[in-house]
């Protein structure tokens, strides 16, 4: 029984709960990036490249085997730099997203601590302090 409330405890955490939401929205947040990429940014570059769609780009390393029927026995070995180049750049668009999102937090964060500060009230000077204790000292001696 304790394993099973200490679980409980440690799910039902904010930081959990706040983790897997993040998890959810950062999964499909990359199913945006990936269709901006493949869908949007790669074939204007590739025509501006002469018609070339960076997916289909790879480097053969043995041609496949195929028998006298025509069908494929041994498949072919290829290293896919295409693929490759589309994944450097749905990482560049996740990180330069997410330093946004963490720079406009942190610049949030920063104006509510300013504000709290502007509405706590301002701790009074040195000198008043110390006689305000010599006055307290004053009272409970007498």
């Amino acid at each position: 029984m304790p394993l099973i409330r200490e679980f409980r405890e440690f799910a039902l955490r904010g930081n959990v709960v706040d983790m897997a939401v993040g998890i959810v929205i950062g999964a499909a947040f990359t199913g945006v990036v990936k269709a901006l990429v493949d869908k949007v940014l790669m074939p204007p570059i590739g025509l501006l490249m002469g018609g070339v769609d960076f997916a289909d780009k790879r480097f053969v390393l043995r041609e496949a085997v195929v028998d006298a029927a025509g069908a494929v026995t041994t498949p072919a070995v290829t290293l896919g730099y295409g693929e490759f180049i589309n994944a450097l750049i749905n990482l560049f668009i996740v990180a330069l997203a997410l330093f946004i999102v963490i720079k406009a937090m942190n610049e949030a964060k920063r104006r509510f601590e300013k504000e709290k500060e502007a509405a706590a009230p301002a701790a009074p000077p040195e000198d008043v302090a110390l006689l305000r204790e010599i006055r307290d000292l004053l009272r409970q001696r007498a």
